[in-house]
């Protein structure tokens, strides 16, 4: 019984960690070098996610009655939980890319926004963009269009000052001009 007291922190610990979170990945990284868990350990703080390594069966118990329930199947062998709060994709992202320069890294299984994936679903997950490229190509997007109008504009204020964006008068003002002259000359006489 002193031994469930005592793991009763490191659940609860693990329950705030992933409270709350947009993304929560389990991966294998039986095999990888401590230099290759120190590099992949920085880029992962660098972008925000907390990497932590947490025996199977108290994460199992942390997950129990969450959403992140549904990794407790993929919890066999060395595991360690990857989670982000803000961003969705970067845990993906960031593990995906690891795990092509040392194989001995694999994702197993992630909940993303509420949805269990497995290591395909995760792989499709780490193909998207960051929300910040996201932004960044949808405001380039709307840029492009006003920045082409305002060159339309500029070259038409440069070709013929302002009296080019005046309209021309309309064709039956001119035509009703002579007419009034004409009517009006006879009655004068």
């Amino acid at each position: 019984m002193a031994k469930i007291e005592l793991k009763q922190p490191i659940v609860e610990e693990i329950s705030a960690l992933i409270k709350d979170a947009a993304t929560v990945v389990i991966v294998s990284y039986s095999g990888i070098t401590v230099a290759q868990d120190t590099q992949l350990r920085r880029q992962l703080r660098e972008a925000g996610v907390s990497y932590k390594v947490y025996k199977n069966t108290l994460m199992t118990r942390a997950f129990k009655g969450s959403e992140f329930e549904g990794l407790t199947d993929s919890l066999k062998g060395t595991n360690a939980i990857a989670v982000c709060k803000d961003d969705a994709t970067a845990p993906a992202r960031i593990l995906s890319k690891f795990a092509k320069e040392c194989p001995a890294l694999e994702i197993k299984a992630g909940v993303v926004e509420g949805v269990v994936y497995d290591a395909k679903g995760m792989a499709s997950i780490a193909s998207i963009p960051s929300r910040d490229e996201l932004i960044s190509k949808f405001l380039g997007s709307i840029q492009s269009p006003i920045t082409n109008f305002a060159r339309v504009l500029n070259q038409i204020a440069e070709k013929g000052g302002p009296d080019a964006c005046e309209p021309a008068p309309k064709a039956e003002e001119s035509a009703e001009a002579p007419a009034e002259e004409t009517a009006e000359a006879p009655a004068a006489e």
